[in-house]
């Protein structure tokens, strides 16, 4: 492989292309002219120079404004070629100039913060539900942040000097409540927007089309597709970029070359998957609908592969039947996974807070997959076993 640059490939798209053309060739641009079809996994940690001086130069000029140094890798935790292609084809993806992966998506999330209370902005807005963890670690400050949670209304109220983030998810883990992006953007005015995209992906939503300055994903699940790999990545423009590759060498939160071999395997599927799974969950959530076990049923206007339903019965019951689906927490893989929000994904979730954001206790929140529909339906109804008179008591576990 030329490891002229990390991002030697970058110009030579020179046209626009649609976004299933993009998920296939992004980051790969320059494959053919090396005479290779597959992206070469580079797994080297350090790499040789004789030339001390050029690399003093190289890594005071990264330290200044964390650019990737030009001319070839340095070290593995200042960047890597293969890592490098999945950030070019993610950033085409979400239409941003520059993306950032992480060794996982709370990863990504730190050093997003790191880098704001770094520029002394320490105060986060953030409007729940969010995902479990991420609640957890803006409501426990643990990077020394302060949060103030609000509704979509109160965005602009809640601003402060010292504000650095705006933090939404659209639609939300696990309720799938969907924001106006554009009008939150609004509301934000010079404050940073930070959606959380990993539910949507770019297939159906791009949050920087919409105002938003910096673009989450948990990688470990839809771009990656396959229950294989753990990553996150942050998608912005360059200048925040150079900051995050700072906060990323000095913590260490690096991808594994592999990570980022298999990552950039799974945006080549990506439209192809979310699209057919989208199929299956709309037809499913359409029969849990009319089902007379289905207290609620939640599905994003926006479509997708997830739902979110409450039964009537207990949940717990629904999990420990299943035999196809998989009871798993975790999405977005090519199999089904079902889980109990409010016992797992949400569980370090105060409950009342939990319970004010729409994660209630009958709560089951289903990731669907690529099997056949039929045999899915046929898996849920008997998990669901027989319609109950009234409803079940639901036992609250002890905290």
């Amino acid at each position: 492989m030329d490891t002229a640059s990390t991002r030697a490939y970058d110009g030579v798209r020179t046209v626009s292309r649609a976004l299933a053309t993009e998920a296939v060739h992004a980051g790969r641009d320059d494959l053919a002219r090396q005479g290779l079809h597959a992206p070469p996994i580079d797994l080297s940690t350090t790499y040789p120079s004789y030339d001390s001086r050029r690399e003093a130069d190289r890594i005071d000029a990264f330290a200044t404004d964390g650019a990737d140094p030009a001319g070839p890798p340095v070290y593995g935790r200042l960047g890597n070629p293969t890592v490098a292609r999945f950030e070019t084809a993610l950033a085409r993806l979400e239409g941003t100039e520059s993306a950032v992966a992480f060794a996982s998506g709370m990863a990504a999330l730190s050093a997003v913060l790191l880098a704001r209370s770094a520029m002394g902005l320490r105060h986060v807005v953030a409007v729940r539900p969010l995902y479990g963890c991420s609640d957890h670690l803006l409501t426990a400050g643990l990077l020394g942040t302060e949060v103030t949670w609000t509704d979509p209304a109160g965005i602009a109220d809640a601003l402060r000097p010292d504000t650095g983030l705006v933090m939404v998810e659209s639609p939300a883990n696990p309720t799938l409540a969907e924001l106006d992006l554009r009008a939150v953007a609004h509301d934000c005015g010079s404050v940073p927007l930070l959606a959380d995209n990993t539910f949507a992906t770019p297939v159906l939503q791009r949050p920087a089309e919409h105002g938003a300055r910096m673009v989450l994903h948990s990688a470990t699940k839809y771009l990656g597709g396959h229950g294989d790999v753990l990553a996150g990545v942050v998608a912005c423009d360059e200048e925040f970029a150079g900051r995050l590759r700072q906060i990323r060498f000095a913590t260490g939160g690096v991808l594994h070359p592999l990570a980022g071999y298999l990552l950039l395997r799974g945006l080549s599927t990506l439209p192809v998957r979310v699209r057919a799974a989208s199929a299956n969950a709309a037809e499913l959530a359409r029969r849990l609908a009319v089902d007379p076990r289905v207290a609620r049923v939640r599905y994003p206007r926006l479509g997708g592969a997830m739902i979110a339903f409450e039964v009537h019965g207990d949940p717990h019951e629904v999990i420990s039947r299943v035999r196809l689906v998989t009871p798993a927490v975790s999405l977005g893989s090519v199999d089904t996974l079902i889980q109990h929000p409010a016992s797992i994904s949400h569980r370090i979730v105060d409950a009342e807070d939990r319970r004010g954001a729409g994660v209630s206790d009958r709560l089951l929140r289903l990731s669907v997959g690529l099997e056949d529909v039929d045999d899915l339906w046929a898996d849920l109804d008997q998990a669901l076993g027989e319609p109950a008179r009234t409803p079940v008591p639901l036992r609250e576990a002890v905290r």
